[in-house]
């Protein structure tokens, strides 16, 4: 054989083998959750929210939210309240699409709203959660002062391996999957 043909088809041979490897490597290193962008909370998030009967308006300038490589989100916005019957009860809408526990509240792939309340003696927001569709309690959770914070945020979810925390202003839920 040609010793110039035996070089050319090792130096083939050497790329096709190369060549996948670090696509693959790419792939593995790609965290499984990311923070989610403005167009991608802009498409799932609605500019009126549904909870109970009403159609709520939403902030999306606050919206924030996490997508996996399956194209699932946990996301969620500001709820304008004033002038609707939700207005003290509720302030933030939420969308999950994969199970999750927040505050140790198992939630299922669904639309929820809440709501909190402070307790300044122990320095805790106190958490209500409710399905948007019939306002049905889903749990109470405490979100505790975040240490160290000294950014307010309307809203933020973190993706886990940030922080694995929902932020209310300078207050944060822990989450963790539930059974994907």
């Amino acid at each position: 054989m040609n010793r110039n043909f035996v070089r050319t088809l090792l130096f083939a041979a050497t790329v096709m083998v190369a060549v996948p490897l670090p696509a693959k490597v790419t792939q593995a290193q790609r965290p499984v959750w990311r923070q989610a962008t403005d167009a991608e909370l802009a498409s799932l998030l609605p500019a009126r929210a549904r909870v109970e009967k009403e159609h709520i308006e939403t902030e999306l300038r606050t919206a924030s939210g996490i997508v996996n490589r399956r194209g699932r989100y946990i996301a969620g916005v500001v709820l304008l309240t004033a002038g609707y019957s939700a207005e003290g009860k509720y302030s933030h809408y939420l969308v999950v699409q994969t199970p999750v526990r927040i505050g140790g509240i198992l939630f299922k792939p669904g639309e929820y709203v809440f709501g909190w309340d402070r307790r300044p003696a122990e320095d805790v927001l106190s958490v209500h959660f409710y399905e948007a569709a019939t306002a049905t309690p889903v749990g109470t959770a405490d979100a505790h002062r975040i240490a160290g914070s000294s950014r307010v945020e309307s809203l933020h979810i973190w993706p886990p391996a940030d922080k694995a925390l929902i932020q209310i202003g300078r207050f944060g839920i822990p989450y963790e999957f539930g059974e994907q």
